[in-house]
């Protein structure tokens, strides 16, 4: 929870966030997942916004303490 509300990543966010965790870049997650460097931007980035982060690798250590990967 953060300021009282849930937060809910979508799929493609959680994906992304996994691959984060691993070392990979927005381009070998795109390879990967078959979907354009910016595509992988943008899903980090939500991810960010939503746990108030300001880096993608905060963003995948929060998403792993709360549980949401």
């Amino acid at each position: 929870m953060i300021d009282g509300q849930a937060v809910v990543l979508s799929a493609r966010e959680k994906e992304c966030l996994r691959w984060v965790e691993e070392g990979k870049s927005s381009w070998e997650i795109g390879r990967i997942l078959r979907i354009s460097q910016n595509t992988v931007d943008f899903h980090i980035k939500n991810a960010m916004r939503k746990l108030e982060v300001t880096t993608r690798i905060q963003c995948a250590i929060k998403a792993r303490r709360l549980g949401l990967l």
